[in-house]
């Protein structure tokens, strides 16, 4: 078998990875800049006025019929760069999906955003209007425990909808990720198999949901091309997570940064219609695309410093894993395996890395495992 880490980076998993960093960049790009628009040619004060007779002038109702508007504007204007991005990776045979499979797919996205947007939409400006003074403390509260609740009930509402799951049939390996889940310290409530090549060449596995909802999650392209011990090494990984409860500390993290962006928003808000006169009132959802300028952008400003925070995390759960499998030589060999079927960059610059990455660099994952089992051999 081959252990060895090559440290190069394929033309194709380099050109692969600029052009999805390119079409990552301008879809942000594209959706501030949508925003701006709305904003600053009064459409969203036009939209909001055919919302209101479309809703017989019920507040809610015109925030519903809002909310679809601006979202069937967004979709239509991103679905090029969405489309580019389907053809990117049936180029490079990395989907299994026809033009009808994505756009299937695309249209059930587009619903899942629209309810998600809806439901957000709908919390937010009950709060402005009920709790004029003290509704950004309110809402805050109350998108925390929805943020909870998401984490808590995607496995079994959300997933189900894009992907299809089963029980994992091989008991051999089922046992060995629940023993290794109870050393861990974590009860799960299953271990499930993902069809993901209905949609995708690539592999990948996870520890979801919370609570009741806690489960393991394997990839069937995972189960078909890596051993036993591989992905064993993989799951070590996510049970660091675990180990080291990254999930409640960045709950705890996205608590603080929401903490400030809510009040960032009640400051910008009321300036927008207190000193800039540009909405009759601060419930005045015509604001909506404000809103999500400031939601936004202090997203783009804190994104190197969370990313930062995330590959620290990733680093710890790496460590984990190789102290609580037999051999480090499958988690390199999973490395390996995965960055070549999911065309990852090994190497890739510096501050790539450092402005875009969630997760170390693989190359330096490998090389830092590769340095860890020869000081633990």
């Amino acid at each position: 078998m081959y252990f060895a880490s090559p440290t190069g980076d394929g033309p194709d998993a380099r050109r692969y990875s600029r052009i999805n960093r390119f079409l990552s960049l301008a879809d942000a790009l594209l959706g501030l800049e949508v925003m701006l628009v709305l904003l600053f040619s009064n459409a969203t004060n036009t939209i909001r006025d055919f919302s209101f007779r479309l809703g017989f002038h019920n507040y809610a109702l015109a925030l519903l019929f809002y909310i679809f508007i601006i979202s069937v504007i967004g979709k239509l204007l991103s679905l090029t760069l969405d489309y580019y991005s389907y053809r990117l990776d049936r180029e490079y045979h990395l989907s299994n999906q026809n033009f009808r499979q994505w756009a299937w797919d695309q249209v059930k996205g587009f619903l899942v955003s629209l309810v998600i947007s809806a439901l957000l939409a709908e919390i937010l400006y009950l709060g402005i209007r009920e709790f004029p003074q003290t509704w950004w403390l309110v809402c805050w509260a109350v998108f925390m425990v929805l943020f909870v609740l998401f984490a808590q009930i995607a496995p079994v509402v959300l997933f189900p909808i894009f992907y299809q799951f089963k029980p994992l049939e091989n008991d051999t390996l089922r046992d060995r990720l629940t023993e290794l889940s109870t050393r861990a310290g974590t009860r799960v409530r299953g271990v499930y198999e993902w069809m993901l090549s209905e949609k995708s060449k690539k592999a990948n596995a996870a520890l979801t949901g919370l609570g009741n909802t806690r489960r393991i999650i394997l990839a069937d392209t995972l189960l078909t091309n890596y051993s036993d011990d591989e992905i064993e090494a993989v799951l070590a990984h996510e049970l660091g997570h675990h180990v080291h409860k990254h999930i409640v500390k960045s709950i705890v993290m996205q608590a603080g940064v929401s903490f400030f962006g809510f009040w960032l928003l009640k400051l910008v808000v009321r300036y927008s219609y207190q000193t800039a006169g540009w909405f009759d009132s601060q419930y005045d959802f015509a604001n909506l695309p404000l809103v999500v300028l400031v939601a936004t952008g202090l997203s783009l400003v804190l994104l190197p410093a969370l990313n930062a925070y995330s590959r620290f995390n990733e680093r710890q759960a790496d460590r984990y894993a190789w102290s609580n499998i037999a051999s480090i030589q499958p988690f390199v060999t999973a490395m390996n395996k995965l960055a070549e079927q999911n065309l990852s960059e090994k190497n890739p610059p510096r501050w790539v890395e450092l402005l875009f990455h969630s997760h170390p660099a693989v190359g330096r994952r490998i090389a830092a495992a590769e340095t860890w089992g020869a000081k633990h051999a």
